[in-house]
């Protein structure tokens, strides 16, 4: 089971970086609850632990501590940048090997793939949150609050829904994590017939005969349960 520990930053009466009518804790947590919500909602062997659910503020090392604590594989601190700036850029702590450079390859390039940012480049810090972690760790930086074009973009729930997909798919790509099945199954009625059901769920007669291990004739009965898709 790999355990993901996500971090939103700041929160609580610390609001982060502010403007264009923004605060990053907002954005952060908004970011980091889609992220949670995909992995498990859609994938298997994860779990998922969150620095803070709601608007409060644990410390810098509140936040470690509880990663450390909770054994987790990976360290993901999610924030919104400010400073005059424009685009996408994430940190590693400065010496870090693999597999943390490649987390960071992965995310970075992954994010890219979907949201209309600038790259500016994959870089190093000395951040708490990386130096105190004792496992792989990513700070991501989602696009400047400060800059109207980039919070015009983080304002649309359409792109939030983007850069979490993007970051999980980095996450995904990092640890090999497995989709869960989206099988669909139907209960016979009086009156179905495959040919009806593939129809209806848009599969083949093909597959539902294959998945079911139907005969030649594709006999199916009342109260049978048949995947259909």
């Amino acid at each position: 089971m790999v355990k993901i520990f996500i971090d939103p930053g700041h929160g609580g009466t610390d609001p982060g970086a502010v403007g264009n009518g923004l605060q990053e804790k907002n954005l952060t947590l908004q970011i980091a609850t889609r992220v949670k919500n995909i992995l498990l909602a859609e994938y298997n062997n994860v779990t998922v632990l969150m620095s803070r659910t709601g608007d409060t503020f644990p410390t810098l090392q509140d936040r470690t501590n509880q990663a450390n604590a909770w054994g987790a594989d990976f360290f993901l601190s999610i924030h919104i940048n400010a400073g005059g700036g424009t685009g996408y850029e994430d940190y590693v702590y400065p010496g870090s090997g693999t597999p943390t450079t490649t987390y960071q390859t992965n995310i970075h390039s992954e994010i890219l793939k979907l949201v209309n940012f600038s790259d500016r480049g994959k870089k190093t810090a000395n951040f708490h949150v990386l130096r105190e972690s004792n496992m792989p760790s990513l700070l991501t930086e989602n696009g400047f609050i400060d800059n109207a074009n980039d919070a015009a973009k983080l304002k649309t729930s359409s792109f939030i829904e983007s850069l979490a997909r993007g970051h999980v798919n980095g996450i995904v790509k990092s640890f090999g994590l497995p989709k869960k099945s989206t099988a669909v199954y139907h209960t016979v009625v009086s009156g179905d017939t495959v040919y009806g059901l593939s129809q209806t769920y848009g599969s083949t007669v093909q597959q539902i005969k294959d998945w079911n291990g139907l005969d030649s004739n594709y006999t199916i009965y009342v109260g049978q349960v048949l995947r259909v898709k």
